[in-house]
């Protein structure tokens, strides 16, 4: 890559006292899941987390210098492959997609080189928080499938979240376009503005973060080729951001390779072992009248259903009750998002509270471990009523979890135009 001197541009430091207020919001996730507010009950799971006693402090991106191609990287016109586009499962499989009908992209905010080039920056820019510690990319990080390893993730001042990191890997695909685990963002363009102003995770209030960016060298420029003139807004802020994390998207796993030689889904795959292959069958049609995996890991991008899905991890919700804490209604507690399975195998601990150590913890859990909770989905009830057992044998369940590496996108995970671009 080459790239363009006159881009070669030294940060200011940021000035000492410039936070003058900070705005609680609700508990976030791009980085992290928060507490709602420190003051409340829920402070306490703002909780130390001792997985991240050897984490060493970041850097602020005051002391490195910004680096961008003369050339913008391709975000608009990211090819797709035939079977994001094409839906090509069996009619008894009534509940798929093709993967373009899930795109929550606006009609107001398109993907634009541009626009994504700034909102890269912006994402991975400290001096969007409150101590010009912590990025966006702080709790998202593309090794890890803009995931963390941690369980929490830790905030600008040590705190530590609520719930844990989730992946950004083809959240342009979930159909309703609602982020969070509790899903109590509308849209993307909601969502990435809270992580800023909430009190854990980045602390900085949105008037202050206007001024402190049109202060910048470096925003000038790429606010006028993203929107035509250089004024910094809490609203092109938003933009910016979704745009970049929408074009975040795998194409090019073992999975894409093999599937694109093969007619059908259902297909064994000529580039899988035997293994692999046997993960994808048990995966799509487990048999014995039990519920396919791929009814709530839906279509080719292995989406999240729609709506939030409760799949028995606890028999009652006691602290987290999920979308009930937006919608108020007691048959929401207890479900979650359900972010795509592309990248699965980079990042655990599984579940919004990263209760599940690796992937073999996971497929335990659903082989005997579901509970009744009062709100399970019903596709996971038998026809007594009661939580299915799928009683995978070892050599099923080691099938599977081949499976879900053949998921892994190690050409997303380190393609350069996703990347820190302060250096």
């Amino acid at each position: 890559m080459v790239f363009n001197p006159l881009k070669q541009i030294r940060l200011k430091p940021l000035a000492l006292g410039l936070i003058s207020s900070m705005v609680l919001s609700a508990c976030i996730e791009i980085p992290q899941e928060m507490s709602e507010d420190t003051a409340s009950a829920n402070d306490s799971e703002n909780q130390e987390n001792s997985d991240t006693a050897g984490q060493t402090d970041p850097i602020s991106s005051s002391d490195r210098d910004l680096a961008l191609p003369n050339l913008s990287f391709n975000y608009a016109n990211i090819t797709l492959p035939e079977h994001f586009l094409v839906n090509n499962y069996p009619d008894s499989m009534p509940f798929q997609k093709a993967v373009v009908e899930y795109d929550n992209t606006p009609a107001s905010n398109p993907i634009t080189d541009a626009g994504a080039t700034l909102g890269r920056v912006l994402f991975y820019d400290t001096k969007l928080s409150a101590n010009d510690t912590t990025s966006c990319g702080s709790c998202h990080i593309q090794s890890f499938a803009f995931s963390d390893p941690e369980r929490l993730s830790r905030g600008f001042d040590g705190g530590h979240t609520r719930r844990r990191s989730i992946g950004l890997t083809n959240g342009r695909f979930y159909e309703s376009g609602k982020f969070f685990w509790d899903e109590r963002a509308g849209s993307l363009e909601e969502q990435v503005l809270l992580p800023i102003q909430d009190a854990v995770e980045m602390g900085m209030d949105l008037t202050t973060l206007v001024g402190l960016l049109s202060a910048q060298d470096y925003y000038p420029d790429l606010f006028t080729r993203a929107f035509g003139d250089s004024q910094v807004t809490r609203e092109r802020i938003a933009l910016a951001l979704a745009q970049f994390v929408r074009s975040i998207i795998s194409t090019t796993s073992p999975y894409d390779l093999g599937r694109a030689q093969v007619e059908s889904p259902l297909d064994d795959f000529p580039n899988f072992s035997n293994q692999e292959n046997q993960g994808k069958r048990i995966f799509n049609t487990p048999g014995n009248d039990l519920p396919s995996c791929a009814g709530c890991h839906q279509s080719e991008a292995f989406v999240g259903a729609n709506p939030a899905t409760n799949n028995g991890l606890d028999r009652r919700s006691t602290d987290d009750f999920g979308i009930a804490e937006s919608t108020g209604l007691e048959t929401d507690e207890g479900k979650f998002k359900t972010p795509s399975l592309r990248n699965v195998a980079l990042r655990p601990p599984f579940m919004h509270d990263g209760r599940f150590r690796d992937l073999d913890d996971v497929i335990d859990f659903y082989s005997r471990d579901i509970e009744d909770h009062d709100n399970l989905n019903p596709f996971l009830r038998d026809n007594r009523g009661q939580p299915i057992r799928y009683r995978f044998n070892r050599d099923e369940q080691r099938a599977l979890e081949a499976f879900l590496h053949t998921l892994t996108d190690t050409q997303m995970i380190n393609d350069e135009k996703y990347s820190d671009p302060f250096e």
